[in-house]
C-alpha cells in the first residue's frame, strides 16, 4: 500500500509538470505564467482530494517529499531538496563548522545487533581530548540508550549548541574496562581542510587538500608559505585527490595563491545574461613561479576541477594522475518555507580555456532513458588552447598531463572493508601495541604484523564475494539444459572449479601490498587522526612518485607546459623581474 501511494505521489508530479507542456501547444509558451499557476492548482487540487477520500492515510511529508524528489530526479542529481532536519548539516560542509562533539560516526551490524561506533575522532576536538576511541561502540547518551538507533539519531543527540553538556556511554573492545563514560561538553567544531602538509621525497613540499570550505583557501595559504621556509622544498603538490569539491570560491582563492592577482579563473553562464558571473583572483599570490604539480583521479569533482582545470588552462601546473569526475555545474541555494531549502543547479562554469569539463548532459537522454555523456574523444571533443598553446578538450573532466593507470580494487580487498575486518584488527593491534608504534613516517607493516592480521581472520568468518562459483554454478545448469553435460564434461567443470576454489591464505598474500595499505591507514588514524593516515600514505605512492620523477627529470615540466625560454622573459618582465 506504500508503494502504491508513493507511485500516486509521483503520478500527481508527473501531471504537474507534464500539464505546463500540455498547455505550451495550445497558447505557444512553455513557459507562461499562466500555464504553470493551472498546473500548481490541479497537483493541489488532486492531493488534496487523495487526502480526503483515499482509503488509506496518506502521511502527507512523506508523499509530498517523494513527489518532490521524483521531479527532481528527472534534472540532474546535483538539484535536491534539503528538508529542515538536514540543513545543518548540509551548512556544516559549506562552512566546515558545526557544534557537536568532533568525531565521525559508524554504523554496523556485530554478531546480528545493530549499532553506532566511533570511527573517528577529530584531532584536537572534545571527543578526542576526553578519551572517546576509534571502535568505541555508544550505548548511552545522557543516560539514554542507544539500542536500535541509526547513526542518524546518535548524531543528532551529539551535536548541539556549543558549550552545552552531555554524556556519552561507550563500550570499548580489547579493554578490561570495557564500560567507559565520558562527560564533557560541546564546542564549535572547525573541519580542517588540510589535515596534513609536510617535506616529502627530499625537495617537494606537498599539500593535502581534503575539501573546499570557507577555511581552505587559508589553510593552503599558510601552508604553502610555511613550506617555501624550508631551504629543501623545490617543488609543491597540491593533492586533490578524492577531494568532491564544496564553495566555488574557495576554487578560486586557492588558484589565487599561485597565480598574479586580477587573474581570470571562471566564467558562469546560466539561463540568461543577468546570471553570467566572471571570476578573477582577489589577492597577491604566494608564489607564481615554484614549479607545481596538482594530483587528481575520478573523486576530484566541482571545486577541484575548478582549481586544477584552471591552473592547467593557465599552464601554472602539470596535472597528475587520472581523469577527474567531470563536474561543470554550478548550485546555489534558496530558502524554502519551514526552514527547508533547495539546491539548484544555476549554471554551467567554464575556465581559463573557454572549455566546459562537464561529463554528463543532462539535457538530453538516450534511447533506454540513460543521460549522454559528453564525449571524452579528443578526435572528436570540441578542442581549446592553454595559455602556452597546449590543446586541451571540452567534456569529460580533466585529463591529467601525466597520466596514472586507475587500479581497480580487488574482491578480497573490497570484502576485508566491508566487514571491517581491517578496522576490527587496527582497533586491536592499537590496543595491545600502542606505545610500540612509530611515527607515521618510520611506521611500516611488518611482515610481523602481516602475519599477525592473517591470524586475526577467522577463515569460518571470511565472506567471499563467490563471483566465480555463482558463474560456474550457472554454466553446468545451461550446460546441462542445451544437454552438453556427460560424463566427460562434469570431470572438467569438477576440475575447473577446484581450481577456481579459494585460498584465503594465499588471496591475503597475494594482495598484500593494498592490505597492508588498508592496515597502515587504520592503525595511524587511531594514534595520529587524519593526519597521520596522509602523511603515512604518501610514502608508497605512485602518482606523488611520477610527479617526482618528473620534477626531477631536467627541462620536463618546462616541457610539459610548454614553456620557452623567450616565454619566460616576457613573464618575468611582466612582473618587474
Amino acid at each position: 500500500m506504500k508503494k502504491t501511494l508513493k507511485y500516486l505521489a509521483w503520478a500527481c508530479m508527473v501531471l504537474a509538470l507534464a500539464t505546463p507542456v500540455a498547455l505550451a501547444d495550445e497558447d505557444k509558451a512553455v513557459n507562461d505564467d499562466a500555464a504553470v499557476a493551472r498546473s500548481l492548482d490541479i497537483f493541489n487540487s488532486l492531493y488534496k482530494e487523495l487526502n480526503t477520500f483515499y482509503v488509506d492515510t496518506i502521511d502527507a511529508q512523506k508523499t509530498i517529499e517523494n513527489a518532490i524528489n521524483a521531479m527532481l530526479s528527472d534534472i540532474d542529481p546535483y538539484t535536491e531538496y534539503i528538508p529542515a532536519k538536514e540543513t545543518d548539516e548540509f551548512m556544516t560542509l559549506s562552512t566546515g563548522e558545526y557544534g557537536g562533539i568532533g568525531s565521525y560516526l559508524m554504523e554496523r551490524t556485530v554478531d546480528g545487533k545493530k549499532g553506532v561506533y566511533i570511527s573517528g575522532p577529530y584531532e584536537g576536538s572534545p571527543a578526542a581530548r576526553v578519551g572517546l576511541k576509534t571502535g568505541d561502540r555508544i550505548i548511552m547518551i545522557d543516560g539514554d540508550s542507544t539500542a536500535g538507533w541509526s547513526s542518524d539519531q546518535v548524531s543528532k543527540h551529539l551535536r548541539g549548541q556549543a558549550n552545552t553538556h552531555l554524556t556519552v556511554t561507550v563500550v570499548r573492545p580489547y579493554d578490561e574496562d570495557s564500560v567507559k563514560t565520558f562527560s564533557f561538553n560541546r564546542e564549535t567544531i572547525s573541519v580542517n581542510p588540510v589535515p596534513y602538509y609536510g617535506v616529502t621525497r627530499d625537495n617537494i613540499g606537498y599539500i593535502g587538500l581534503t575539501s573546499f570550505n570557507e577555511k581552505s583557501a587559508q589553510q593552503v595559504r599558510e601552508a604553502l608559505i610555511e613550506l617555501k621556509k624550508d631551504p629543501r622544498v623545490k617543488n609543491i603538490v597540491l593533492d586533490l585527490r578524492g577531494n568532491g569539491g564544496g564553495i566555488v570560491e574557495g576554487a578560486i582563492q586557492v588558484v589565487g595563491c599561485f597565480v598574479p592577482k586580477g587573474t581570470q579563473v571562471l566564467q558562469m553562464r546560466g539561463r540568461d545574461k543577468s546570471s553570467e558571473r566572471t571570476y578573477k583572483t582577489t589577492v597577491d599570490p604566494v608564489d607564481t613561479d615554484i614549479p607545481l604539480a596538482v594530483l587528481i583521479d575520478l573523486g576530484s569533482a566541482s571545486a577541484s576541477e575548478i582549481t586544477a582545470g584552471a591552473l592547467q588552462d593557465l599552464d601554472r601546473a602539470v596535472i597528475v594522475g587520472t581523469r577527474s569526475f567531470g563536474k561543470g555545474l554550478v548550485q546555489s541555494t534558496r530558502n524554502l518555507p519551514y526552514d527547508g531549502m533547495l539546491k539548484v543547479t544555476i549554471a554551467k562554469y567554464y575556465i581559463p580555456s573557454g572549455r566546459l569539463i562537464q561529463e554528463v548532459d543532462y539535457s538530453n537522454r538516450n534511447a533506454d532513458g540513460s543521460y549522454k555523456k559528453t564525449t571524452t574523444d579528443s578526435t572528436a571533443a570540441k578542442v581549446f588552447y592553454t595559455t602556452h598553446g597546449r590543446k586541451v578538450y571540452e567534456g569529460g573532466g580533466i585529463a591529467p598531463d601525466i597520466k596514472i593507470d586507475p587500479t581497480e580494487m580487488k574482491r578480497i580487498v573490497y570484502n576485508i572493508m566491508r566487514d571491517h575486518w581491517d578496522f576490527d584488527f587496527a582497533t586491536k593491534y592499537v590496543a595491545e601495541h600502542g606505545n610500540e608504534i612509530p611515527n607515521p613516517s618510520e611506521f611500516k607493516v611488518t611482515d610481523e604484523i602481516f602475519n599477525e592480521f592473517k591470524a586475526f581472520i577467522d577463515p569460518k568468518k571470511f565472506e567471499y564475494d563467490k563471483v566465480c562459483e555463482q558463474q560456474l554454478a550457472t554454466l553446468r545448469k545451461t550446460a546441462t539444459f542445451e544437454g552438453y553435460m556427460n560424463d566427460s564434461t562434469a570431470a572438467q567443470f569438477d576440475r575447473l572449479e577446484a581450481l577456481l576454489k579459494h585460498d584465503l591464505d594465499h588471496d591475503l598474500d597475494m594482495h598484500r601490498r593494498d592490505i597492508s595499505y588498508l592496515l597502515g591507514q587504520e592503525i595511524m588514524e587511531r594514534l595520529y587522526y587524519n593526519r597521520g593516515q596522509v602523511e603515512h600514505s604518501i610514502k608508497d605512492d605512485d602518482t606523488l612518485d611520477k610527479a617526482k620523477e618528473m620534477f626531477d627529470k631536467p627541462g620536463e615540466y618546462a616541457r610539459i607546459l610548454n614553456i620557452t625560454p623567450k616565454k619566460a622573459k616576457k613573464t618575468n618582465k611582466k612582473k618587474g623581474k
